[in-house]
């Protein structure tokens, strides 16, 4: 059986904002298929890696490949320059939040995700599939998101994200700020997503809710990750922090 591609190789990242440092010489490696959870206590550097992977940080230097190509650059200022080239090679950052506007409706915003023109072409299918994985967004396609519930919101804010041409998928807390039955039926509307020859990073600090889930949890702590962990280690170490 064929090895599956590396989507995603990251080697010796520096990352931080104006003279802070965040990221401290980090290494991953995602491949195609798989399903993977960051886990980590606010401020220890999640966000700063998917912003990195994304060119959004104030600074950095390391090597980031997205599908075999040269992404990481080193930048020393103007945050995002290169971010709209990064998403056209297969990038889809899904924030922490809603990240909406409260006037447009949910289709409008579902729309808004299929950027790229195969994507937009596709947008119809698309959308399809988004109902499918958030069943009440149907019912909800010609409201304004800003009548909606926010755990209702945080499923437009993630099926804008997933209507893109993309090959990997950066999820940022997914379940922040939701009740615990809401954000557990985001996570699993999100392992119910085909990935194919795609892949998913989804950071959390609620260990539980990726447990038996994803195909691997990574461990982050002060800039680093801690490399392959159960959950029950994870879930240690992150109580001695």
């Amino acid at each position: 059986m064929a090895e599956a591609r590396e989507v995603l190789s990251v080697q010796g990242l520096s990352a931080g904002w104006g003279p802070l440092r965040v990221i401290h010489d980090l290494d991953l490696i995602v491949k195609a298929g798989e399903r993977i959870g960051l886990v980590g206590l606010n401020g220890h550097g999640k966000t700063t890696l998917f912003y990195a992977i994304a060119g959004l940080t104030g600074w950095q230097r390391g090597s980031i490949l997205l599908n075999g190509r040269q992404i990481g650059r080193t930048r020393s200022q103007g945050p995002g320059r290169y971010t709209h080239q990064i998403v056209r090679q297969g990038l889809a950052l899904i924030p922490q939040g809603d990240e909406i506007f409260h006037g447009l409706t949910v289709e409008e915003h579902l729309d808004s995700g299929a950027f790229t023109p195969r994507a937009w072409k596709e947008r119809a299918t698309r959308k399809r599939r988004i109902y499918d994985v958030f069943p009440p967004l149907r019912k909800l396609s010609n409201t304004p998101v800003g009548r909606l519930s926010g755990g209702e919101r945080r499923m437009v804010s993630i099926g804008r994200g997933l209507m893109a041409e993309a090959s990997l998928f950066l999820v940022d807390e997914p379940s922040l700020g939701l009740a615990p039955k809401i954000g557990k039926g985001v996570l699993d509307a999100l392992m119910s997503i085909e990935l194919s020859d795609s892949a998913m990073v989804i950071a959390e600090q609620n260990i539980a809710l990726l447990e038996g889930k994803v195909d691997r949890v990574i461990g982050m702590h002060v800039g680093k990750l801690k490399g392959g962990a159960s959950a029950a280690l994870m879930l240690n170490s992150n109580r001695d922090l």
